[in-house]
């Protein structure tokens, strides 16, 4: 598939070389624009429909994770690409989909434009239509402490689970909702065997309830009782592996 990309690089040789090994490397990368700065950048960033962002991190009156800061809502993948090592927590946090060390390695550029063809193929499969879990539902039960006992309750009765501190909210599809005083980790322990993923620190779903995806930096699902949940950027992929 295409990927509609654009330079942000403040150094021209090195914009140059970028741009040359795309064309010969990666040729389903549709390079839309280039910017020196952030400014300029940013304006590539509003007006172009883009997959994915090439972004060198120190530039003129600002940096990478500055641009990002002014752009908010990140809509693509990001391939940072810089001479400096020191920035790699800090992109780890902004969610680069790739990291790469300059002088740019041609091997190393083909893996992370790779990476994020297949990221997209899958959004792309899952955007706008009923989604298909690869495995069948667990017909499973978990127990629920109580004061007086415990409840059994079957996991494919369980909607979505919510962190509340140390509790758990666990939501059924019956409209009902149990609080029990278990972390939500505990509750993601216990259902690792059925259809559950983890799309967001606070929210774990029942994959075989999900009907839809929206892309965005994470993007959100939706649930069969119309429910919207954001999916967090560092979950998406984990999301993502469950469809086919």
């Amino acid at each position: 598939m295409k990927l509609n990309a654009i330079l942000v690089e403040d150094e021209e040789n090195s914009r140059e070389i970028l741009r040359n090994y795309l064309a010969k490397y990666c040729p389903n990368v549709n390079l839309l624009g280039e910017a020196s700065n952030i400014d300029d950048a940013l304006v590539l960033i509003r007006n172009n429909d883009l997959d994915v962002v090439f972004l060198d991190v120190e530039m003129p009156y600002g940096n990478a994770f500055d641009l990002l800061d002014k752009v908010g809502d990140v809509e693509f993948e990001t391939i940072f690409v810089t001479a400096y090592n020191h920035y790699a927590i800090d992109a780890l946090n902004a969610h680069a989909s790739y990291y790469l060390m300059k002088p740019i390695s041609i091997d190393e550029l083909i893996k992370a434009v790779d990476y994020v063809t297949e990221i997209k193929q899958k959004e792309d499969a899952l955007q706008d239509h009923v989604l298909v879990p690869k495995t069948k539902s667990v017909n499973g039960k978990i127990t629920i402490p109580q004061q007086s006992g415990f409840e059994v309750i079957d996991t494919s009765n369980i909607m979505y689970c919510k962190a509340d501190d140390n509790y758990t909210e666990i939501h059924l599809n019956t409209n009902k909702k149990k609080l029990v005083s278990k972390t939500l980790k505990y509750i993601e322990e216990s259902l690792k065997d059925g259809n559950f993923a983890r799309v967001h620190k606070s929210y774990l779903v029942n994959v075989d309830e999900v009907v839809k995806y929206q892309k965005g930096k994470g993007g959100s699902v939706i649930l069969s009782n119309g429910k919207e949940i954001m999916v967090s950027a560092s979950k998406k992929s984990d999301l993502l592996a469950f469809f086919k």
